[in-house]
């Protein structure tokens, strides 16, 4: 195991190389010049090249990306060009309300999707399975952002049962002020988290309910609740703990559309915002810092596989 989770860190270099390599060039590539967002349009000519000529924009493109990757690899991922200060800096100061959306999303999308995909597999071809796998579908196809607004409209303005937008921070309001700021941004978050993840559930747990040794439980006269949760359901979990892994890690890095419709001060509005403003070292900061999550979750579930089945063995 040791030496597979070795082998597997430094096989995510080359991973790593390309994903900054692309970040560089696709930044880059986005119409918008970021000294007219710095100083705005009524600045003079001279102020813009200066300031160009400050950030290193005058240099052929090969000079910036040599520069960009000796920065990485020396621990200096930029500087904001918004308001000057180290891009972790920005990134660790918007991660409050980015982790608890996460995981309160997140624990919604476990608790409703996996024991109705469970419900719906051993009830297959049922009314409640029918039931189950259109309302699923109609979760997975359902825009983000419109469920979202939806919720804004109805539950927030109609209804006032919630804050239509931004967060309580912990420190204000307590775990309780922070939830509540955020469960309308989780509901619609967790939609189609809680789909997919009903969807995945069913289907693994239907392939393993026709395996060999579920019918011999059967025969042997066991409770149907010992055969579908003790001996089925933990080996139908691996693709559904893949998918929860990597929501996880995606949702870490922010969550875009949710944190914009509902205004969160998150590390996805914040990749929004610098997007926006061709804030190119903040950006890159976020896309690459994504990118190590997704990596190393994915390193993660390797373990977690090998937890779960004893019988995977890593070559």
């Amino acid at each position: 195991m040791l030496k597979f989770t070795i082998r597997r860190i430094f096989s995510a270099i080359p991973v790593l190389f390309i994903v900054v390599s692309l970040v560089f060039a696709l930044i880059r590539i986005i119409p918008g010049d970021p000294t007219i967002m710095i100083l705005g349009e009524e600045a003079t000519d001279e102020e813009y090249a200066e300031l160009r000529e400050k950030m290193g924009l005058n240099d052929p493109m090969i000079v910036q990306y040599v520069r960009y990757l000796k920065d990485i690899i020396t621990g200096n991922w930029g500087t904001s060009m918004y308001n000057n200060k180290p891009v972790f800096e920005n990134i660790f100061s918007r991660w409050e309300p980015t982790i608890v959306l996460t995981f309160y999303s997140t624990t919604l999308a476990v608790l409703i999707g996996v024991p109705v995909g469970i419900i719906a597999a051993t009830h297959r071809n049922s009314p409640l399975d029918y039931a189950v796998t259109t309302v699923s579908a109609v979760g997975m196809s359902a825009p983000g952002f419109w469920v979202g607004l939806m919720m804004v409209y109805f539950l927030g303005v109609q209804l006032r049962l919630f804050p239509v937008q931004g967060y309580t921070t912990i420190e204000a309001g307590g775990l309780a002020g922070a939830l509540r700021s955020l469960t309308m941004p989780a509901m619609a978050l967790s939609l189609s988290h809680q789909a997919t993840l009903c969807r995945y559930t069913r289907t693994m747990m239907l392939d393993v309910l026709n395996n060999d040794y579920v019918r011999t439980a059967r025969a042997k006269g066991l409770h149907e609740n010992i055969v579908n949760y003790k001996h089925a359901l933990k080996n139908a979990l691996g693709p559904v703990v893949t998918n929860i892994g990597f929501a996880i890690a995606s949702k870490l890095g922010g969550s875009t559309v949710s944190e914009t419709v509902f205004n969160l001060p998150g590390v996805g509005k914040l990749a929004y915002d610098s997007l926006m403003r061709r804030d190119y070292d903040q950006e890159q900061a976020i896309i690459l810092f994504v990118a190590i999550l997704l990596i190393f979750t994915n390193i993660l579930l390797d373990i977690v596989y090998k937890l779960l089945d004893p019988r995977i063995e890593f070559d």
